[in-house]
């Protein structure tokens, strides 16, 4: 008899399914460097950093509003100066149905996974829905 494992969702938790190391770069770093970053499709945003401790994040639209339209230099504009200051964290202990939950409440796409105030990691929604999907049982009539 070959013993099966079930998954259950509801016992996994965010760290289970964030995306590790997300693209961070320090708050001396420049706009010039984050554009560099944002300039890769699969980069939509650059987390900025002090030792670690996230400062907060920069997005393609951040750096339209803060340098191109504001006129300031790329080069010499500073991601500490223009990072945003993430509404909403979120810890990679919370369990993945409350995380869903708070995504959607919050209307979020994303969110920094924070511990110790360190960045960790990156939950996406969109990842979140098909790591749950997957986890959905068969419906009764397939059992």
């Amino acid at each position: 008899m070959r013993a099966v494992s079930i998954h259950n969702p509801i016992m996994d938790r965010v760290k289970d399914a964030m995306v590790a190391d997300p693209p961070m770069l320090d708050g001396d770093a420049s706009a010039q460097e984050a554009g560099e970053a944002l300039s890769r499709p699969e980069v939509r945003a650059v987390f900025v950093s002090d030792n670690g401790l996230l400062l907060g994040v920069v997005t393609r639209k951040t750096l339209v509003r803060e340098v191109v339209a504001a006129g300031r230099d790329p080069r010499g504009t500073k991601l500490r100066e223009i990072a945003e200051v993430p509404l909403n964290t979120i810890s990679p202990d919370l369990p993945l149905d409350e995380a869903f939950r708070f995504l959607e409440e919050q209307d979020l796409e994303r969110v920094p996974v924070v511990e110790d105030g360190r960045l960790v990691g990156v939950l996406s929604r969109a990842v979140l829905q098909r790591r749950l999907a997957e986890d959905e049982p068969p419906p009764a009539e397939e059992l």
